[in-house]
């Protein structure tokens, strides 16, 4: 052998010997540092940290070994030396996405998430499908306040690995958020926004049942309740016992007027859940719409007998008792009370005493009402607030309500301040009240929906009134007045309230002119040949005994015509159910004329053109349609009542200079129907001046009525001081 090849030789013995070293030394690094994994795994870290060191004395290629060094400095609590080892790491192997995403990890523990974020974005470059990193990037990124971002990284995360628990746990912590946190917004009333919340986490789970549900919640609140009835289907199409989806369907179906699909509903959710108090409560109001007052009395007695201080279905029970003769004012009166005993239990601290004025130089007076928009309450306050003397009277809103529309933007201005009490418990609306120095305080409600009743329980201002809302009884001892009228509420009625009662001079009530000037027609049995008579009230006041008293007037009057017009009647079935009642009193469908809602305000006025006598509902009246009827040349004939609400048919009449037009007794109504109708010179006449002969009286003369209604909030007030500054007899 040569001398070169002699040195080849050698060379390559080295060579392999030297290979053989390092495969070796590779082997026992690798050894040391499973060892010291098992060792971590135990908890023994300064043994496992020894492994690591003597893994680096012998491995060729440190990274792994300065990684391992890293974590169980980390472990130890040493942060920087745990972020200079995983740094050395990337110094010996700088495309170890490892060494970055536990520099991630270690970042995010300190609360350095920009920091963290980045390495993970950078561990990410180098093996982008690295399902851990991409979790907890997502984990940093919610942290720093950016959920979509967060959320995409999740879903990434589980795309690559669909058993990494973490990242499943964290996407089903961000959705709850985002779901609860859309349930706050919603409860705040921030629709919008929980709309958005809620459509989001059905972007990320299509198939949670309870986010559409309480989406729809959210469209319903916002009035777009044809998408509210699509999100509770779903919700229902996923869990058809879903008990909570089926009431709140019911709900909605209520507000767009399918009460037969509503009725459905409803009972579907007491099927799956008998106790369930707030379907009984909406069981009741759709049998109620429907007429069937004793069976919706029985659910709202039912929901009270499962929770009885459940006020909805007591203010609902209220509202019913109204539409029927079957119970005594008495009666309601001990109703009433019991609503009035269960809101003063409530009260923790009700006021004694207040921090308005004793002697201002103008009233404070506040306003509670979920009725200032486009309503018949707004059509009769806006008249009124234009005329207020604003140095006489300063008025304060406090809207119950979410709605705002054109009458809302009116009014606003008359407003000294504008403080909506939705969102506030009873206890936090009062003090505010209370706080605001108010000197009067007027409820607008009654017992009707929106309503704020419990809130006067507290006795937010010395002196608490009820007007308007709803013409009966609150039965609240701290109800302190119930305004009237000399016509509404006679003397011998006076024991039919908790309040005391206090009459205006002439009317209670006065209509704000309409704003269009929709003109009177002429009579339209002279074109026509046949007498129409008219009702423009809700269907649900039209009982039995009012569908009977005008079968008789239609026989009897050759040729008529009923004209009906109201909400309900948009529905087919509604249509069909109102021909059937008059059928079966011996009424021919081609006699009734049955009309839904009309686009406008000066349509529905405009419609009053077609009839030559309006016919009033008893004992629950027409109010606002009476008044806009006699608006229109229309003389409305109306029984007598026997209390408050079914009095007010007497004192519209009264005040409109037409007492001959209320009738004493049922044979006496069909009989001044019969002979008004056959008087059609007398009639023409009538309906030519009528317009010109209520716009002159207290009905429409808001100046006169503003002047009236200042003088009797003052004398309220004067009234109140003398009692005040009255010395305890001993």
């Amino acid at each position: 052998m040569g001398l070169f090849d002699r040195l080849r030789s050698n060379r390559q013995v080295v060579a392999n010997s030297s290979a053989r070293r390092a495969e070796t030394s590779e082997q026992d690094a690798t050894r040391l540092i499973d060892a010291g994994h098992e060792l971590e795994a135990q908890g023994s870290l300064n043994a496992a940290m020894q492994c690591y060191l003597d893994a680096l004395r012998l491995a060729p290629n440190p990274a792994r070994a300065y990684l391992n060094q890293g974590n169980v400095l980390l472990l130890k609590g040493d942060l920087d030396g745990a972020l200079q080892a995983f740094r050395t790491a990337i110094k010996h192997k700088p495309d170890y996405a490892g060494a970055y995403y536990n520099i991630g990890n270690a970042l995010l523990g300190n609360g350095q998430l920009d920091e963290a974020a980045a390495n993970y974005r950078s561990a990410l470059e180098i093996q982008p499908d690295y399902a851990e990193v991409h979790c907890s990037l997502g984990v940093a990124l919610k942290e720093l306040g950016q959920p979509d971002d967060a959320i995409a990284s999740f879903q990434r995360a589980i795309k690559l690995n669909p058993d990494l628990i973490e990242a499943q746990s964290n996407l089903g912590n961000i959705l709850e958020h985002l779901y609860n946190s859309g349930n706050v917004l919603l409860n705040n009333g921030k629709l919008e926004k929980a709309v958005a919340n809620f459509r989001r986490v059905l972007e990320i789970e299509p198939n949670l049942t309870e986010a559409y549900d309480s989406l729809g919640r959210a469209l319903q609140e916002l009035g777009q309740l044809d998408n509210a009835v699509a999100s509770y289907h779903r919700a229902l199409e996923l869990k058809p016992d879903y008990a909570e989806a089926h009431n709140n369907l019911g709900t909605a179906l209520e507000k767009i007027g399918q009460l037969d699909n509503a009725l459905a509903s409803y009972r579907r959710a007491l099927a799956l859940k008998p106790d369930y108090v707030e379907v009984h409560t909406g069981l009741g109001n759709v049998l109620q719409e429907l007429g069937q007052f004793a069976e919706a009395a029985a659910s709202y007695r039912r929901a009270l007998e499962i929770k009885p201080d459940y006020l909805n279905a007591l203010h609902n029970l209220l509202f019913t008792l109204i539409y029927t003769a079957n119970h005594t004012p008495s009666y309601h009166l001990d109703q009433a009370r019991q609503f009035g005993r269960i809101v003063a239990e409530k009260v923790t601290a009700r006021f004694a005493s207040w921090q308005c004025a004793a002697q201002p130089e103008r009233l404070r007076v506040g306003l509670v009402s979920g009725d200032l928009f486009t309503h018949s309450v707004g059509h009769f306050l806006e008249g009124l607030l234009t005329r207020i003397d604003p140095a006489r009277i300063e008025l304060i809103a406090y809207p119950t309500h979410r709605r705002r529309d054109e009458l809302t933007a009116r009014i606003r201005p008359h407003f000294s301040e504008w403080k909506p009490l939705t969102n506030l418990s009873d206890e936090t609306a009062a003090r505010l009240i209370h706080a605001d120095g108010v000197h009067v305080l007027v409820d607008l409600s009654g017992h009707t929906e929106h309503n704020r009743l419990p809130v006067f329980a507290w006795k937010p201002a010395p002196v608490q009134v009820t007007w308007l809302g709803l013409p009966a009884t609150t039965g609240m001892t701290e109800m302190d007045y119930v305004l009237g009228d000399p016509h509404a509420i006679p003397a011998e009625y006076e024991n039919h309230f908790s309040e005391t009662v206090w009459r205006m001079p002439e009317s209670y009530l006065c209509l704000t002119i309409p704003a269009s000037p929709v003109n009177v027609a002429p009579l339209p049995a002279l074109s026509t040949g046949y007498v129409t008579f008219g009702s423009f009230n809700n269907l649900t006041k039209m009982n039995d005994a009012v569908v009977a008293a005008w079968a008789r007037i239609l026989k009897l009057v050759p040729n008529s015509r009923l004209l009906l017009k109201t909400k309900q009647l948009s529905e087919p079935a509604a249509c069909e159910k109102t021909r059937l009642r008059f059928a079966s009193c011996g009424i021919a469908p081609g006699q009734l004329l049955l009309s839904g809602i009309l686009a406008s305000r000066d349509d529905h006025l405009a419609a009053y053109s077609k009839v030559d006598i309006a016919l009033d509902t008893f004992p629950y009246p027409g109010v606002t349609t009476s008044v806009e009827a006699l608006w229109m040349g229309v003389p409305v004939l109306s029984l007598q009542g026997d209390r408050f609400l079914s009095c007010t048919a007497g004192s519209i009449a009264h005040n409109a200079g037409l007492p001959d037009w209320i009738a004493a007794d049922m044979d006496d109504y069909v009989a001044k129907a019969v002979a008004f109708a056959t008087d059609l010179e007398r009639l023409a006449a009538l309906r030519a001046d009528l317009r010109q002969q209520v716009l002159v009286s207290p009905l429409f003369d808001a100046p006169r009525f503003a002047r009236n209604f200042e003088d009797t909030l003052w004398a309220m007030w004067q009234r109140h001081q003398v009692h005040q500054e009255k010395p305890e007899r001993l």
